[in-house]
C-alpha cells in the first residue's frame, strides 16, 4: 500500500492530493499514458465536462485491464486548456477517483495535441 506524505513545513495541499507518495521497492508500476475526453470509438466528448469525465474514464479501464483500481494511483499529470476549468477538474477527478489521494500536478496549457482536446490524464499506478 502507498504511504501517503505530509509535512507541515511544505504548504497543505490545495484540494484533494497528497504532497507525495511513497511507493515500496518491488511494487508493480503501470505508468498510463495522458488520456483525452475521447470514447473508445474515437468519439470526441460533446462537452468540457464529458471530455473531464471520458480522459478519467479512459485511465481508470486501463488500470482495471491491468487489475488496478484507483485507489492504486500514485501520480497523475493533468494538463487542462481552459483555466477557469479548475474547479470543473477537481469536481470530477474526486468523483472518479473516490476518495484516492495521489500525488498530483495540475497544469493549465495553451493546447494538446488536438486543439479539440480540453484536458489530458496520465497516471502512475503502483500495487505490491
Amino acid at each position: 500500500m502507498p504511504q501517503h506524505l505530509f509535512t507541515a513545513k511544505a504548504p497543505n495541499p490545495f484540494s484533494n492530493y497528497s504532497q507525495g507518495v511513497e511507493v515500496e521497492a518491488g511494487s508493480r508500476l503501470i505508468f498510463v499514458s495522458g488520456q483525452v475526453g475521447v470514447d473508445s470509438a474515437g468519439n470526441l466528448g460533446k462537452t468540457e465536462r464529458e471530455q473531464h469525465e471520458l480522459a478519467w474514464d479512459n485511465v481508470l479501464s486501463i488500470l482495471e485491464s491491468a487489475d488496478m483500481i484507483s485507489a492504486d494511483i500514485v501520480d497523475c499529470t493533468i494538463y487542462i486548456t481552459n483555466p477557469g476549468a479548475v474547479a470543473l477538474y477537481r469536481e470530477v477527478r474526486d468523483l472518479k477517483l473516490k476518495g484516492a489521494r495521489p500525488a498530483a500536478t495540475l497544469l493549465v496549457v495553451a493546447g494538446l495535441a488536438d486543439k479539440r482536446f480540453l484536458v489530458e490524464v496520465a497516471a502512475v499506478a503502483a500495487r505490491r
